[in-house]
């Protein structure tokens, strides 16, 4: 199974640029996911006819606050995924998403912009940064995970 990540997209409506990274770079995968900050419920249209799990972020408008959970957990094979947006400072963020979520073995997150693909504590922290706005990071991001006999993380320039 392959899984896209994407988070922080931060768009307030539709845009060409994102959709046209959607349908090219996540091609094929078996689910996407949206961890947050979405801004504006037109980023999920722009994912309609795909299979997808989103929540909402910090940033994100009433509109999508009312339609997306702030937590999700999940089973893909064996392995069970927490897709949350995250919350405070970066110093600490995957503990307390720890705290908030209990043992999974990946939780994936966004939030920082900062990409992230660690194990800690038997758990893969997978952040997959932000496709559209970078902030402190080096540059631009996506994510992918690849389920199989384990779970593995990848990040790509955009």
């Amino acid at each position: 199974m392959r899984i896209g990540v994407v988070s922080d997209t931060h768009l307030h409506c539709d845009d060409d640029g994102f959709r046209m990274l959607i349908e090219d770079r996540f091609a094929g995968v078996d689910l996407l996911l949206h961890a947050g900050d979405l801004v504006s419920p037109a980023v999920l249209e722009m994912f309609a006819g795909r299979e997808y799990k989103a929540v909402c972020g910090n940033m994100d408008f009433d509109s999508v606050r009312q339609v997306l959970p702030e937590r999700i957990v999940f089973q893909a094979g064996r392995f069970r995924i927490g897709l949350v947006h995250g919350w405070g400072g970066p110093e600490g963020i995957q503990g307390r998403l720890l705290d908030a979520l209990g043992p999974l073995d990946c939780i994936v997150y966004g939030h920082t912009h900062v990409p992230e693909n660690r194990r800690r504590d038997g758990v893969l922290f997978f952040n997959p940064g932000s496709a559209l706005d970078r902030r402190g990071a080096a540059a631009n991001t996506i994510g992918f995970l690849d389920i199989g006999d384990e779970i593995r993380g990848t990040i790509l320039p955009v």
